[in-house]
């Protein structure tokens, strides 16, 4: 049996991932998936959060995405999401003041404003906050 299966995270923008793993985590619509070689062909949406990657090599990589799909086939296992970024890059302070914006602005019921994309816009402030709280889990900080 296989060690370790291709994998791509590709966003909107770019590639920003190619390489084999051993392992793949992360939040589907129906809960949390689990990836290994030889898993079941599989196609998900994927909820925004933390990604969690274990290479070949061993080496973990946490990355964020914004949501997407993922396919699983048997030698490959390919992540299509609107934006992906390696956890180590996102700026907390501004998720933060992006929660903050979208919660302020969700509240005020007297200014006009499109509801779903504020909704939208703290959940994906929320959900990069919950990446770098894993990563920092992880790294026992």
């Amino acid at each position: 049996m296989a060690t370790s299966v291709d994998c791509d995270i590709v966003s909107a923008e770019e590639s920003v991932f190619t390489g084999k793993v051993q392992f793949i985590s992360l939040t589907g619509t129906l809960g949390e998936l689990g990836i290994t070689p030889g898993h079941t062909p599989l196609l998900s949406e994927v909820r925004p959060g933390p990604v969690l990657m274990r290479t070949e090599s061993g080496e973990e990589d946490v990355f964020y995405v914004s949501g997407g799909f993922l396919e699983v086939q048997p030698h490959k296992v390919t992540l299509l999401v609107d934006t992906a970024l390696r956890a180590a890059d996102l700026n907390e302070a501004a998720a933060e003041e992006a929660s903050r914006i979208a919660k302020q602005t969700m509240a005020d019921k007297t200014s006009e404003f499109d509801y779903s994309r504020a909704t939208g816009q703290l959940a994906e402030a929320v959900a990069q906050l919950r990446t770098l709280r894993q990563i920092r889990q992880k790294l026992g900080k």
